[in-house]
């Protein structure tokens, strides 16, 4: 029998269950989504996100109410990403705020935490949605409030059982709150996730074997190396932007708590190579981004895949997996010390102007980012579809736009809130988040601007101007389903648009050409097509030769994106 509340010693445990929990769920999760795309990535944002705080509450030598409650809510509104991420740390921000001046948490507090959790996640969604994680979130706190109201003397287990069971009725009625998550067969992908999460805490309240990281380490040799089980590896391309030490501080990043039982990080004139044996690839990805822009991404599992197999020549990374002992290796390193480099950074920062307004995109691929940055981009954020970045990525890079205005370009609906939240987290520059739902969007976005006009002015004139750009994204199917009327089978080619898918079939040209006609209106002028990094260049030139015979009225360029998961992105305006 379990004790009637939870001190801070014990939220933390049951916080650090429910991180556990989810993280195993992450991959199921990401299969929930809607589309049959290869991004599904719901269980990975909401991951990375309570990880972030997790990290911060496994750090806590003597854990109180309030740096429990501080640590959960910190690191999850600085490391959240996409939408799902970004409400699941705006519950936890909820939840902090009712219990951080509290010694324990009884059943009437718990009521009240979940209460104000989600209230806090609701104002945080401009529109928000039924038939979502924050339904689910509701329907927890609402059956904890009436379990308590009918029966006051209620113990703490029955309390949460109850509504965890309430909380997976509601998730099982999402389909019928949202048609589309009912014709694909799937429920809501962050709903199912806060189900997880609460049931990793709830089986720690409960005395279940919950294995936790702290415990994991002193557990057995195979315990150990199961944990360590990714290998990654990236090229980190210097920017202009990118502190000199950027080498160093991955290598005291990886060295940090045992980050990386081994790794390597070899230094070059314009590039810095990494290859490391991890535990959580995201951490070191949320730090790389923030120094530079991440090229050749490979990761693996290593119990199931072995090592990667991208080592860097020379260096001591085991192919066979994380060898006893652990190393962190440098080669050829051509950057100052740590010390001089953050000094030099600093300075650097210091003895720039300060500009009136700067600009800050979000994309992913060479192409893309090379034509942001020729319209005026001041600092690009890898990331996109496939690697949502997070609140405190967006902060960073405002701040190393260096303006007292800061017109921040989403390119993504999933990263819009993240965005959205880094807005409200910075008091000095005025931040305009303009939401941008593709990279189409954002390139029209940074070409209406006008240095003559007032950023108040600007904003309503971009606003204006994605408003007629229509996008759509050509890909490939990763499983069997049957949305907008249309039968997908795993392997198809589908033409995903704003709205809905607007074309399948077997071939890629074929699916391209049909879906661009799909958004062509009468008034449309601009046909703009960006091909991917698995497209070659007479491909994409043979596409943009059949949609000119099929859309003669409109004129049509090509540009190389190099964007990853999508062979076309193509924008008719």
């Amino acid at each position: 029998m379990s004790v009637n509340s939870i001190d801070a010693q014990l939220c933390a445990r049951m916080f650090m269950a429910a991180a556990r929990s989810l993280e195993r769920s992450k991959d199921w999760i990401n299969e929930l989504n809607v589309f049959p795309v290869p991004d599904g990535d719901t269980g990975t944002n909401m991951t990375m996100t309570i990880m972030s705080a997790a990290d911060e509450v496994h750090a806590l030598a003597e854990p109180t109410m309030k740096s429990v409650c501080k640590a959960m809510a910190s690191g999850s509104l600085r490391g959240a990403r996409g939408n799902s991420g970004v409400i699941l740390s705006q519950l936890l921000r909820g939840f902090s705020k009712a219990a951080r001046d509290q010694e324990v948490l009884d059943v009437p507090l718990v009521c009240t935490a979940f209460e104000k959790a989600v209230e806090t996640a609701y104002k945080a969604v401009m529109k928000p949605k039924e038939g979502t994680i924050l339904t689910v979130a509701r329907g927890i706190s609402e059956q904890a409030r009436a379990l308590y109201e009918q029966n006051p003397e209620i113990d703490l287990e029955a309390l949460l059982s109850g509504a965890i069971s309430h909380g997976e009725e509601v998730l099982a009625q999402t389909p019928e709150m949202l048609p589309v998550l009912k014709e694909a067969g799937v429920v809501d992908s962050g709903g199912q996730g806060l189900i997880e999460l609460m049931k990793g805490a709830f089986d720690l309240y409960t005395g279940k074997d919950v294995a936790l990281e702290d415990e994991q380490e002193e557990s057995s040799e195979a315990a150990a190396a199961v944990e360590e089980r990714y290998c990654i590896s990236f090229t980190l391309s210097r920017e202009k932007d990118t502190p000199v030490d950027a080498g160093a501080i991955l290598k005291g990043f990886l060295q940090s708590d045992d980050q990386a039982d081994e790794a390597c990080v070899k230094e070059e004139a314009a590039r810095i190579l990494v290859h490391a044996h991890v535990l959580h690839p995201g951490l070191l990805i949320e730090q790389a981004v923030t120094l530079g822009r991440i090229r050749e991404l490979h990761m693996g599992d290593l119990c199931t895949e072995g090592c990667c197999g991208n080592a860097i020549p020379g260096c001591p990374v085991e192919a066979e997996g994380a060898a006893s002992g652990g190393t962190i290796a440098a080669h050829g390193t051509e950057s100052s010390t740590a010390a001089d480099g953050e000094a030099q950074a600093q300075s650097e920062v210091q003895d720039a102007a300060r500009k009136e307004v700067g600009f800050v995109s979000v994309a992913a691929g060479e192409g893309l980012c090379t034509i942001f940055k020729e319209l005026g981009t001041d600092c690009m954020i890898e990331g996109g579809q496939t690697m949502n970045p997070s609140t405190e990525d967006v902060i960073n890079a405002i701040r190393r736009a260096n303006a007292d205005t800061v017109f921040v370009f989403p390119n993504n609906k999933n990263i819009i809130l993240a965005a959205s939240q880094a807005q409200t987290m910075i008091d000095d520059v005025k931040v305009i988040v303009i939401p941008t739902k593709t990279v189409p969007q954002g390139i029209t976005a940074l070409i209406s601007y006008s240095p003559d006009l007032s950023p108040e002015e600007n904003e309503k004139i971009m606003y204006e101007e994605i408003s007629k750009v229509h996008t759509c994204s050509i890909t490939y199917a990763v499983r069997d389903t049957h949305i907008a009327g249309k039968e997908i089978h795993e392997g198809d080619i589908m033409g995903v648009g704003d709205k809905g898918i607007l074309s399948v079939s077997k071939d890629i040209l074929e699916t391209a050409v049909e879906a661009t006609q799909a958004m062509v209106e009468e008034d449309s002028e601009l046909i703009s097509i960006y091909y991917g990094e698995d497209v070659h260049e007479e491909d994409a030139q043979a596409l943009a030769y059949r949609i000119r015979s099929a859309c003669p009225d409109c004129e049509v360029e090509l540009n190389e994106g190099g964007q990853p998961v999508y062979y076309y992105i193509i924008s008719v305006e």
